[in-house]
């Protein structure tokens, strides 16, 4: 009987942890450059329980965990604004931000606007990187070229500072859209990729699979469960004829 405490505790606990996740997934379904976050799930087969002080063995029962959760780097669409300020890529590649921690991570979120000294910045998260450092516009306009060239004035300021990651690849997130990644590097020669200013890269969520998980993972949780209570009733009415026996 104690084998049932152990699926339903374990399938409650399961999909906790993928509504957990879910849920955060749909708040951040409009945060520019947002990665979905997915949980995965492992099998024991044939996992032994060991009961009476470890002296017996009572058979088999299959086990699913959670072993980890993984982020998309699946490209989201982009949005259109013409605002010189929102930058987009088309690629698997990711900018570079001097976060205000001191710390140097990625982001896929363009919307950037200058800060108080006239540098280009990610909101409050740090100032967007270009290969000479951190990029200083002024208040001048600024076009930013398909490679990642800024110019001003028709003269080059800087190009932005660009990391590759394999779109199989892990990250670390940080925040809603900065991360770091052991995998992230160099772009390699031939790698194709664009920039495109005027346009900003939306969260990669599909909203209608996120809420097909949801009900299914939710489905899930109730029927562990009733199952749960199930077997306590069970427990405790076996408990009571074991002791009227005594």
């Amino acid at each position: 009987m104690n084998r049932g405490y152990y699926y339903a505790a374990n399938g409650m606990i399961m999909n906790q942890r993928k509504l957990d996740a879910i849920g955060n997934n749909l708040a951040n379904m409009s945060t520019a450059g947002y990665r979905k976050d997915t949980i995965l799930t492992q099998r024991f087969d044939d996992a032994m329980i060991l009961v009476e002080h470890r002296e017996k063995l009572s058979g088999t029962f299959a086990y699913t965990y959670v072993d980890t959760s993984y982020s998309s780097l699946e490209q989201g669409s982009f949005e259109f604004t013409e605002s010189p300020f929102d930058v987009a890529i088309a690629g698997n590649v990711y900018f570079n931000v001097n976060a205000y921690n001191g710390e140097q991570m990625l982001t896929r979120n363009g919307q950037w606007e200058l800060d108080g000294e006239g540098y280009l910045c990610l909101s409050n998260s740090g100032r967007i990187l270009g290969e000479n450092g951190e990029i200083f516009l002024g208040n001048k306009d600024f076009v930013i070229d398909t490679d990642g060239t800024i110019r001003q004035d028709g003269q080059v300021v800087d190009r932005l500072l660009l990391s590759y990651i394999n779109p199989e690849g892990n990250i670390d997130k940080f925040g809603a859209n900065l991360f770091t990644s052991v995998e992230a590097g160099a772009v390699p020669e031939g790698e194709r990729f664009e920039i495109i200013q005027g346009a900003f890269e939306r969260s990669n969520i599909d909203l209608n699979y996120e809420m097909t998980m949801m009900m299914n993972a939710n489905r899930i949780y109730e029927a562990s469960s009733a199952i749960l209570k199930l077997m306590d009733s069970m427990n405790q009415k076996a408990s009571t004829q074991i002791c009227k026996l005594s």
